[in-house]
C-alpha cells in the first residue's frame, strides 16, 4: 500500500507540472570511454542544503542504473548549478468601456487584472567534464517549476522525475 501511495504522488508531481529538458554534447566524443565519475569539490550548486543531497542521490541512483560508477580516480567529473527565478504572471482579466452611437465615432478603455500568483521556475545545469581529453563533453539543462513551500517527499519525487527525464538521452545516439 505505502508503494502504491509513493507511485501515485510521482505520477501526480509529474503529471501537474511540465519538465523541459534540452542537451548538448560534444560530437566527436566517444561516450563508451566513460564508466566512472564523481563530482566536483567545490560544487556550488545554487540548491538548499536537503536538495542538494536529494539530487546529487537521484543523479548517483540513475548513472547507477545506467552502469556508471562514482570513483575516486574518475574517468569524468560531474559539476552541477541550479537557480530559482520567477516568471512573471501572464493571466489577466480584460475590463473595458466603450461608447458610440450611429454614425457618430466612440471610444473606449480597457486594462488588464492580473491573476493568481506569479510562478516559480527552477533551472538544474548537470555538466560532464573530462579534464584529460575534451574538457566538458556533455550538458543538460532542466527547466520546471518549483514549489519551495513543497513537503520533503514531494521534493525528493519531483527531483527524481527531472533527473530520469534528464538522462533519457544518455548516451546521445550520433
Amino acid at each position: 500500500m505505502k508503494i502504491l501511495k509513493i507511485v501515485l504522488l510521482f505520477l501526480c508531481v509529474v503529471s501537474c507540472a511540465p519538465i523541459y529538458v534540452n542537451y548538448d554534447y560534444e560530437k566527436t566524443t566517444n561516450f563508451s570511454d566513460y564508466k566512472t565519475y564523481h563530482f566536483y569539490d567545490d560544487m556550488d550548486t545554487g540548491f538548499t542544503g536537503l536538495d542538494e543531497k536529494r539530487f546529487i542521490l537521484a543523479l548517483e541512483t540513475k548513472l547507477n542504473t545506467m552502469g556508471l560508477t562514482k570513483s575516486e580516480t574518475p574517468d569524468f567529473v560531474i559539476d552541477l548549478k541550479s537557480n530559482e527565478y520567477h516568471e512573471g504572471q501572464r493571466n489577466t482579466v480584460g475590463v473595458g468601456l466603450g461608447g458610440g452611437n450611429v454614425g457618430l465615432s466612440g471610444g473606449g478603455v480597457s486594462i488588464g487584472i492580473p491573476m493568481g500568483q506569479e510562478k516559480i521556475n527552477r533551472e538544474i545545469i548537470v555538466e560532464f567534464v573530462d579534464d584529460s581529453k575534451t574538457g566538458l563533453f556533455w550538458q543538460v539543462r532542466s527547466v520546471s517549476s518549483f514549489n519551495p513551500n513543497a513537503t520533503p517527499e514531494k521534493r525528493e519525487a519531483k527531483l527524481d522525475a527531472i533527473v530520469e527525464k534528464m538522462f533519457t538521452e544518455y548516451p546521445p545516439k550520433k
